[in-house]
C-alpha cells in the first residue's frame, strides 16, 4: 500500500488530495488570496471609518497630522518599498529553485522589515514624550505649544490602532519569513516545490500596500506640512 502511494505521488511536497503540483499551487494561492481577502475587509472598515471622521472633524485631524513626523514616514515608505523588491527577488529565486538565493533575498527582506520597525518604535518613543499617547494619564502635552482636543484625540486613536495593527502583521510576516529562509537554507524548495515562498510574498506584498495607503491617509493629512520637522 506505501509503495502504491508512493507511486501515485513521487514528489513528496505533494500533498495525497492532489494529483499534480499544479494543482496544488492553485489551491495554496487561492487560499492565500481568500485570506488576504478578509485582511481587506478588516483594514477596509478602519480606513472608511478614518475617513469618515477625518471628513467630520477635518480641521482638528489636519491640525494632530501636523504633530506627526513626516521624515519618518517617508524614510519608512523607502524602506518598505525596497523590502518589497527583496521580497519580488525571493519568489523569483524560488521559481528558478535557486535555495541560496531564497535565503539571501529573505534576510535581506527580514532586515529591511527590521529597519522599519526600528524606525517606527523610534517614532513611538517621540510620540509617548510628546504626549500624543491617547490613553488615560498619557495624554499630556509638554509643549505649551500643543493644544489638544478631543476631535485631535481621536485622530492618534485611529493613528496608533492603524498603524500598530500593521506593526503586528510585520511582525508575524518575518517570522514566517524567518522560518521560510530556514527551510531554504535546508534545500526543502525547488523549481517545482515553491509554494510557501510565493505565498509569503503575496502576504508581504499586501503588507506593504497597507502602508502606502497609511503614510498619505495619516502623514500627509496637513496640506503645509514640512518634510522634515
Amino acid at each position: 500500500m506505501t509503495e502504491l502511494a508512493t507511486d501515485l505521488h513521487p514528489n513528496k511536497a505533494l500533498a495525497h488530495h492532489f494529483t499534480d503540483m499544479p494543482q496544488q499551487r492553485e489551491a495554496v494561492t487561492l487560499g492565500m488570496w481568500l485570506f488576504l481577502a478578509t485582511e481587506v475587509m478588516l483594514f477596509g472598515a478602519i480606513f472608511l471609518a478614518y475617513t469618515v471622521y477625518r471628513h467630520q472633524y477635518f480641521d482638528s485631524f489636519r491640525a494632530a497630522g501636523g504633530h506627526l513626523f513626516v521624515s519618518f514616514g517617508t524614510i519608512n515608505t523607502c524602506v518598505l518599498l525596497t523590502s518589497s523588491l527583496m521580497m519580488a527577488l525571493a519568489v523569483h529565486a524560488a521559481h528558478q529553485g535557486d535555495s541560496k538565493k531564497i535565503v539571501r533575498y529573505v534576510l535581506l527582506t527580514i532586515l529591511f522589515g527590521a529597519i522599519f520597525l526600528g524606525i517606527k518604535m523610534t517614532e513611538y518613543v517621540i510620540d509617548t514624550r510628546e504626549g500624543l499617547v491617547p490613553l488615560n494619564g498619557w495624554w499630556k502635552a509638554q509643549s505649551p505649544d500643543l493644544r489638544v482636543d478631543r476631535e485631535m484625540r481621536l485622530f492618534f486613536v485611529f493613528y496608533f490602532t492603524m498603524t500598530l495593527l500593521h506593526a503586528i502583521h510585520m511582525t508575524i510576516g518575518m517570522a514566517i519569513l524567518a522560518v521560510i529562509a530556514w527551510f531554504a537554507h535546508r534545500k526543502r524548495f525547488s523549481a517545482e516545490d515553491y509554494n510557501p515562498v510565493d505565498v509569503t510574498g503575496l502576504y508581504w506584498h499586501f503588507v506593504d500596500i497597507v502602508w502606502v495607503f497609511l503614510f498619505p491617509a495619516l502623514y500627509l493629512v496637513h496640506p503645509e506640512m514640512h518634510l522634515f520637522k
